[in-house]
């Protein structure tokens, strides 16, 4: 039986991260449609949570990241895991922000 392929996205409720985490599990799901079976909203307590998982492999944290992710960079790091082969077009021209860049 072949692994289910999903995203999930951990949001904290207080910070009001629900719609941006809706936006970008829609962006995940179009950019890897037929590449993830799911993409999971998951409601967190915990105060500033904002994590994003790729078949159960973290590839983005709020806290450690300093930030919320560029798209572009959050599309490369789920292809890297759900669809390694997957080309991401103009996505993949764009290196991803560093702290010195504006």
């Amino acid at each position: 039986m072949e692994n289910k392929k999903t995203v999930t996205i951990e949001y904290c409720t207080k910070c009001k991260f629900m719609m941006r985490s809706a936006w970008i599990a829609q962006e995940l799901l179009q950019t890897f449609e037929g590449d993830i079976d799911a993409a999971i909203l998951k409601p967190s307590m915990v105060p500033g949570i904002w994590r994003i998982y790729a078949n159960d492999r973290q590839v983005w944290d709020r806290k450690t990241e300093r930030g919320l992710p560029e798209l572009k960079d959050l599309k490369r790091r789920v292809r890297d895991i759900i669809a390694p082969d997957k080309k991401l077009g103009h996505a993949e021209t764009v290196e991803p922000k560093t702290e010195n860049q504006p």
